[in-house]
């Protein structure tokens, strides 16, 4: 049985993301959104939108939802699950972690 590791790189500091809100995070060509909860967790996923392909991290986050800001469409961003129309395609996410003040997601 082969392990499989996961490669886990620094986001941002935990201090730099208000509660329920996003910032937006690039690494390696690719553009990342990670958010902090009302209580206090963090995700990530995809940072653009995947109708329009603008940057999530200038949406508005409320209630677990980010909403897309050129044309209202919604995703939960615990899941990445799409939340109806125009949206039909759910983002990706990523798995999280805080240590020492960092947050780190896994890409591998």
């Amino acid at each position: 049985m082969n392990a499989v590791s996961k490669t886990w790189i620094e986001a941002c500091d935990a201090d730099d993301i208000d509660e329920e809100d996003v910032i937006r995070f690039d690494h390696d060509g690719r553009t990342f959104a990670i958010f902090r909860s009302p209580d206090d967790e963090y995700y990530a996923t995809d940072g653009l939108c995947t109708h329009e392909k603008v940057h999530l991290a200038d949406g508005l986050v409320m209630d677990h939802v980010i909403e897309c800001p050129k044309h209202n469409g919604r995703f939960d961003y615990r899941t990445g699950a799409a939340k109806g129309a125009p949206i039909c395609v759910n983002l990706r996410t990523y798995p999280v972690k805080v240590e020492y003040g960092k947050v780190l997601i896994s890409v591998g």
